[in-house]
């Protein structure tokens, strides 16, 4: 089995690495990943440059460009086989609800996805304990699972574990995206240079976070488990526009 490994932390975090080294038991690993920290990139391609591929010495491939890039270089150019599996992460810090939409470690999963290939996001929802290791063994459990009973078509997955102990987990679940408050005002400082500057404030607290969600599951010490879908049209409101423009 082949896995591509990618992520928004870029080449060195120390997720990529802990997956890295529990998948190479189970698959022919290559990892090709940001050469720095991408998180909050979403979906973003590099069109206006080239992007320049480089191997580190620990064999990881890292690229001048956002995870999607990452993944699209790989898959569409790299790679002369198409990958069985995409996974990307272990993300420092968790993923769920609206975090979805700016995460470059789901943009990184998205891409594969898009690409034909079944794909996995995998984040450690609260990095305080560091336990990348039980991260690492969920994802471990899945792709043996895929293993034994490969999915017929391609697959989007977000996962989010809890940063406890593997055995402390209560098992997983099957979520949707909870949701988030908006996220907190901006911080205004001044720089170095007397100029004003801002920093984008951090994300809300859950909002919807009742039974069946992300926010949920996690909570209660699960691996929260959500597919995904790109489709972003709201068909509930089609007949409502339609009726506004008089058609």
């Amino acid at each position: 089995m082949r896995i591509l490994l990618s992520n928004d932390d870029g080449y060195f975090a120390p997720g990529l690495a802990c997956l890295a080294n529990a998948l190479e038991s189970v698959a022919e690993i290559t990892v090709v990943a940001p050469e720095r920290d991408r998180s909050g990139s979403s979906n973003s391609l590099t069109l206006d440059r080239p992007l320049s591929l480089q191997q580190a010495h620990n064999g990881f491939y890292f690229v001048n460009g956002t995870p999607t890039d990452c993944v699209h270089l790989a898959v569409t150019g790299m790679l002369d086989v198409l990958p069985d599996m995409v996974i990307s992460g272990i993300n420092h810090g968790a993923n769920m609800g609206d975090d979805t939409v700016y995460s470059g470690t789901v943009a990184a999963a998205t891409e594969g996805f898009l690409l034909g290939v079944p794909s996995l996001a995998v984040s450690l929802t609260d990095v305080s304990n560091g336990h990348y290791t039980t991260a690492a063994r969920v994802v471990v459990d899945l792709v043996n699972r895929f293993k034994k009973d490969k999915l017929k078509i391609p697959i989007l997955l977000n996962i989010n574990v809890p940063d406890i102990e593997y055995e402390q987990l209560q098992g997983m679940r099957v979520t949707r995206l909870g949701r988030r408050h908006k996220a907190e005002p901006v911080i205004r400082a001044i720089s170095p240079r007397g100029n004003t500057v801002y920093w984008v404030g951090p994300a809300g607290p859950a909002q919807d976070a009742g039974k069946g969600t992300d926010f949920h599951a996690v909570q209660f010490n699960n691996v929260s488990i959500t597919p995904l879908q790109i489709d972003l049209t709201r068909f509930d409101q089609m007949e409502f526009v339609s009726q506004w423009l008089g058609n």
